[in-house]
């Protein structure tokens, strides 16, 4: 095989990182190409191109105008259709072939410490719910350049991957990122309890529960002044509308 020839492990974490990465900032000096080009072996630019190829295959970015470049391979179609529409196979796959590729475990990539491992089947769940986790929390952040789409707030350790629809609530679109949201820990947990919701409209409602802290200068700042303000949003997979729409029916308290 030619040394310039990609591999089916290099690209499908070549397609990991793809969703991981905001399209328009796939360049030579973006600090996760950089990392992962070091892992699969290949440069830095050759990363890059491979990202680009693939952005002439999402129908995502299609929508919005955005042309990938075109010389993606058959190799590049096939990783496509095998792993773009199951994001817990690419997740999983993907994490392990990191791991193989860094000569590490996969409880190591997906930082798990030794102490919150069990054992049998209970560390097999564990890891897998961590590995689905972690990538969609960087599919996230990802498609939201890194900002909370509330506030645009970009300090990334206080950073959530929020879901529309609870995780717990809907098992099929866990990772689906037109279920997710990038928002800070403060509204991400007002979010969670009901006490902001998103409109179908992609605007910010805020609940009627803070009736009784309306004085609260904090409130103010943190939560009424956001109201019906537009969010932010990601550069492909908006939030999926009927999402939205069960949060408020269903979480939110009017």
């Amino acid at each position: 095989m030619s040394r310039d020839n990609w591999t089916r492990e290099q690209t499908i974490v070549a397609l990991r990182t793809y969703f991981s990465v905001p399209f328009n900032k796939a360049n030579n000096s973006n600090e996760e190409i950089i990392s992962t080009s070091k892992i699969i072996g290949r440069s830095v630019n050759s990363l890059k191109m491979k990202i680009g190829n693939f952005g002439s295959l999402d129908p995502e970015l299609a929508k919005r105008g955005i042309v990938g470049l075109s010389s993606a391979s058959n190799l590049d179609r096939e990783i496509w259709h095998e792993f773009a529409d199951d994001r817990e196979k690419l997740a999983y796959d993907s994490t392990e072939l990191i791991a193989k590729f860094s000569k590490k475990k996969v409880e190591e990539v997906i930082e798990l410490e030794d102490e919150e491992i069990p054992e049998g089947k209970e560390k097999s769940r564990l890891i897998k719910t961590r590995v689905n986790k972690s990538f969609f929390r960087d599919c996230i952040l990802g498609i939201y350049d890194h900002k909370c789409c509330i506030t645009g707030l970009s300090i990334p350790k206080l950073l959530i991957a929020s879901h529309i629809v609870p995780w717990s609530v809907d098992i099929k679109n866990r990772l689906n990122p037109e279920n997710g949201l990038c928002l800070n820990s403060i509204h991400d947990k007002a979010f969670d309890e009901g006490l902001i919701t998103i409109t179908t409209e992609y605007k910010i409602k805020i609940s009627g529960a803070f009736s009784d802290f309306e004085k609260e200068e904090s409130v103010r700042k943190f939560f009424k002044d956001y109201e019906n303000s537009s969010i932010i949003m990601p550069e492909r997979y908006f939030p999926n509308k009927d999402f939205l729409k069960y949060h408020q029916e269903n979480i939110f308290i009017k």
